[in-house]
């Protein structure tokens, strides 16, 4: 039996579960076990062939820009209000950046971008030079991959949606896996099990042989 085989069978059980009236989001589990937190600081940006969902972009950019949300250099100031940088925080799951404006966000936005992990960053999200095209593909990309950053001995993310098929979960499931168990220390050493369960599901154990 492999690892693909055993993520068929969980979804199979899975989806025998109590139809929703929304689209469940499928989650993986990843938990840990011999790995020290504080010593081994594990940071992933994972691409994945099937998106998840569209995430919420935000762009900080010298000019306004019709195919995202902007907020200009210009308009930096009315984010001065605590409350206000709050709500821009909720609103937007990611941020891009034109890279000469770096410094100027880094000092209006950085302390509450910073902590809440959404500051705009040089692996996916700072562009050099500003056009449609440039700013579309970006979105893509954006749209497509997932960070990680390990907290604590499990890792929970989504990778799917109900709606989406079997192999197409199974191929971002592995896709993610596989990323993750590559960065631990002693790879296979380090993970336990996994776990996958739709939002309203209770999860379905994977060992790891």
């Amino acid at each position: 039996m492999d690892f693909k085989e055993d993520l068929k069978k969980a979804l199979i059980e899975l989806r025998k579960g109590k139809e929703r009236k929304f689209n469940q989001t499928l989650d993986l589990i990843v938990n840990l076990q011999k790995f020290d937190i504080k010593k081994n600081n594990v940071n992933l940006f994972i691409t994945v062939p099937h998106k998840i969902k569209d995430k919420k972009i935000c762009a900080f950019l010298e000019t306004n820009n019709d195919s995202i949300e902007t907020i200009t250099g210009d308009k930096f100031k009315k984010y001065s209000e605590k409350k206000e940088l709050k709500k821009l925080v909720k609103k937007f799951d990611f941020f891009i950046a034109q890279a000469s404006l770096m410094p100027k966000i880094a000092t209006s936005f950085g302390r509450i971008l910073g902590p809440a992990g959404k500051m705009p960053s040089p692996q996916l999200g700072i562009l050099t030079n500003v056009n449609d095209k440039t700013i579309n593909e970006l979105k893509n990309k954006i749209n497509n991959t997932i960070k990680i950053k390990v907290k604590e001995s499990s890792i929970k993310l989504p990778v799917g949606k109900q709606s989406m098929k079997d192999e197409e979960l199974i191929e971002n499931i592995t896709t993610i896996y596989n990323t993750i168990l590559k960065s631990m220390p002693r790879e296979r050493e380090n993970i336990k099990n996994v776990e996958l369960k739709f939002t309203m599901t209770k999860p379905q154990k994977i060992k790891i042989r």
